[in-house]
């Protein structure tokens, strides 16, 4: 997951990029900078309101004429009708200042659930997968999946193409509040879900997490 952040403060900035270490940042402290970085290959932008040169609510509308990318606003200020002003403009989520990074990732992780493709269905290259029924097929055959195993496919499936880091899939499988999980558990699941698929699309992003391979 590629992330744009847009914050002048630069220890706060700084302490976003930290929290979200196994993704790759792109950090920024002006308007003017994070138009020079914005591209469609940004997953998602962490955005202040007050920056040196300009409003972050006026480049989110911008943005929001050629994008559709995820976008959370940050702000010192909680009056309603600043917040109202900045979900209007097409922002996701806000968070005021200040705030636990873990609640900011917290909020990240919501606002991807919300916005990724939501697909019951899907059919392609010998795979026949059916998210509400729960029955999956492979070259016409039966597999069996645990409920880790469907929800880690569910996952690759809905964000096929874009690279998931280790710690996101963990936050988004393991949603028991359990406060640690091995780092294994996750291989594991990856190399049994593997092994049920015939000619995995599942690839490994060697420091980084898996992709699923269109």
């Amino acid at each position: 997951m590629k992330i744009l952040i847009v914050e002048d403060d630069k220890a706060l900035n700084n302490g976003i990029a930290l929290s979200f270490n196994n993704d790759e940042t792109v950090q920024t402290y002006s308007i003017s900078e994070a138009e020079n970085q914005f591209n469609n290959e940004i997953d998602l932008i962490i955005l202040d309101i007050n920056l040196p040169d300009g409003n972050g609510i006026d480049f989110c509308r911008k943005i929001r004429q050629t994008s559709r990318v995820p976008i959370i606003f940050l702000t010192a200020n909680d009056m309603e009708t600043d917040i109202v002003t900045g979900l209007e403009s097409g922002a996701d989520d806000y968070i005021t200042k200040p705030f636990s990074l873990a609640v900011l990732r917290a909020r990240v992780n919501a606002v991807l659930r919300r916005n990724e493709s939501d697909e019951s269905v899907f059919k392609e290259s010998g795979f026949d997968f059916n998210f509400d029924t729960m029955t999956f097929f492979n070259n016409g055959m039966p597999v069996e999946l645990s409920k880790t195993e469907q929800k880690l496919l569910k996952l690759f499936v809905n964000n096929r193409g874009r690279t998931l880091s280790r710690d996101m899939l963990i936050d988004r499988i393991w949603t028991d509040g359990a406060e640690f999980v091995e780092g294994n558990a996750l291989s594991v699941a990856v190399r049994r879900l593997r092994e049920k698929l015939t000619d995995s699309p599942i690839k490994t992003v060697y420091g980084i997490g898996y992709i699923w391979e269109k």
